[in-house]
């Protein structure tokens, strides 16, 4: 699982820039901070189209630079005036990168949007003052979500990824594999609840409960109710599992024991695919999580929602260029060849409609996924990197019997108040 966004932190640095930057824009013609930037700051006519032009540079995951390559040239063709260079970067490293000098880092990047609040705070990103209306129209609400930060639209979102259920066919059936229940009596999951990695897996299950992690809007520090009965359910839930002998214990190993045929299930996302069809060829099947029951009748198991962005630095030259560029590459015309090469998953709200990517069962189920029904986008708050590594040891330690029923509401105290501060 592509978990890196775990391990970066706060930046302190606050780039006072911006106010420059965006009366920089209006002097090109652009709008002041509240304005579009194709809006004359002048007194020109508000309709007066705005020459787009300047240079900027890119940075595209090193196995994403040829798929976008050739949308990179028609976007050059739309917009003769703009010179584009390609570069290789990491999303994963994205506010890393760009926080070591905003100056010389690429004007467009990718990025995961868990890092939005980190690069909003600090200073190195620049709003999307000119395709908000656009993006929001185009793009499902749980993007929207991940690429705004304290009601500032920031990213433009090109697609969405969650863990989804694999299963084999063969040995389990549609029905079967609706809920937990039936699916541990029918057949065997793998699922990771004794080691690192479970808190990524498994922290959702508060969330399926009916409580929050950081508030209903994921931006409050102070907002985590994880300390109250449902979580206690929620915990008495998980040590259940160390006896249910549908539930196998996998992690490292969770592909080969489904190839082996020790295990019939496991939960991993889009990135599994292709290791599913070589363990199980054509006998593989995806679904949406099961339901489950924390005792109190069957509610939806939940996964995070991770939203993919491309993302304008603050510090820009040419913000006009880079916004028309960034909205380009996530359109839904790049999407679409981001999902046929790449596998993936749009999140424009034509293309989840579209015969070609609802024709793809992977696709399909992350998809009823990314339904704020059976997902909760992944908070943005840098209060998150506390989260990880509390919300592993309460899991882990839970299900292998470390902790007694009699501490569960003490452990989930001191979870709450640990996650509500950035660890150092």
């Amino acid at each position: 699982m592509k978990k890196n966004w775990k391990k970066y932190l706060t930046s302190g640095l606050v780039l006072s820039a911006s106010t420059v930057l965006l009366a920089a824009c209006a002097s090109g013609g652009g709008g002041a901070s509240s304005a579009a930037p194709d809006e004359s700051a002048s007194g020109s006519s508000a309709t007066e189209e705005v020459k787009v032009e300047g240079k900027v540079k890119v940075w595209i995951d090193t196995e994403h630079v040829e798929t976008f390559k050739g949308i990179v040239a028609d976007f050059q063709t739309e917009f003769p005036d703009v010179e584009v260079e390609i570069a290789a970067g990491s999303s994963a490293d994205a506010k890393k990168e760009v926080s070591k000098d905003p100056k010389a880092a690429a004007d467009v990047f990718m990025m995961p949007h868990d890092q939005v609040g980190q690069m909003a705070e600090a200073g190195l990103l620049y709003p999307n003052t000119k395709y908000a209306d656009e993006v929001k129209a185009n793009n499902v609400d749980s993007a929207i979500e991940g690429a705004t930060w304290d009601g500032e639209l920031y990213g433009y979102p090109y697609g969405v990824e969650s863990q989804i259920l694999y299963y084999n066919k063969a040995t389990l059936s549609e029905d079967d594999v609706k809920s937990w229940a039936t699916l541990t009596e029918k057949g065997k999951i793998g699922a990771n609840l004794g080691e690192a990695g479970a808190n990524y897996v498994f922290g959702p299950l508060f969330m399926s409960n009916g409580l929050y992690l950081y508030g209903e809007t994921g931006e409050d520090p102070k907002g985590t109710n994880f300390n109250t009965e449902p979580g206690v359910e929620v915990l008495q839930w998980i040590a259940d599992q160390k006896n249910n002998p549908g539930v196998i214990q996998s992690n490292a190993e969770a592909l080969s024991n489904l190839e082996s045929g020790v295990t019939d299930a496991f939960l991993s996302g889009p990135w599994s695919k292709n290791d599913v069809v070589k363990a199980l060829g054509e006998n593989m099947a995806v679904a949406a999580y099961p339901t489950v029951d924390f005792g109190n009748g069957e509610v939806q198991m939940k996964a995070f929602l991770g939203v993919k962005l491309f993302a304008v630095n603050q510090q820009t030259e040419a913000p006009l260029a880079a916004m028309a560029l960034a909205n380009y590459l996530s359109n839904e015309s790049s999407q679409l060849v981001e999902f046929e090469k790449m596998g993936v998953i749009p999140s424009n709200k034509a293309l989840q409609s579209n015969e070609t990517v609802t024709n793809d069962a992977v696709a399909k189920a992350v998809m009823e996924m990314s339904q704020t029904t059976h997902s909760v986008v992944m908070p943005k708050i840098p209060e998150m990197v506390s989260f990880w590594p509390a919300m592993d040891a309460v899991i882990n330690d839970t299900y292998k019997g470390n902790i007694k029923p009699a501490d569960y509401m003490t452990k989930l105290d001191a979870l709450v108040t640990e996650t509500a501060t950035i660890s150092e």
